[in-house]
């Protein structure tokens, strides 16, 4: 049994997802739901898991300023 839920990603994201076959868009899914079943079901506040997104990020080469150009939508 699945529930749907909505969730906000940037368009390149949601392009990528839409161009993907089912086959890969219900591996997708499953991640996705897997990462959030992570993320809920430990007591971490929001601010760590905020902070171990932010230090993945870095680590795979996301600098302030390219993050501020993706908010910025440029």
């Amino acid at each position: 049994m699945t529930d749907q839920i909505t969730v906000s990603v940037d368009p390149d994201v949601a392009q990528a997802y839409r161009s993907v076959s089912d086959m890969d868009r219900r591996k997708l899914d499953l991640l996705v739901n897997l990462r959030l079943r992570d993320a809920t079901r430990d007591r971490q506040s929001l601010r760590d898991i905020m902070r171990d997104i932010s230090r993945d990020a870095q680590r795979r080469g996301l600098t302030p300023e390219t993050l501020q150009t993706i908010l910025d939508g440029r």
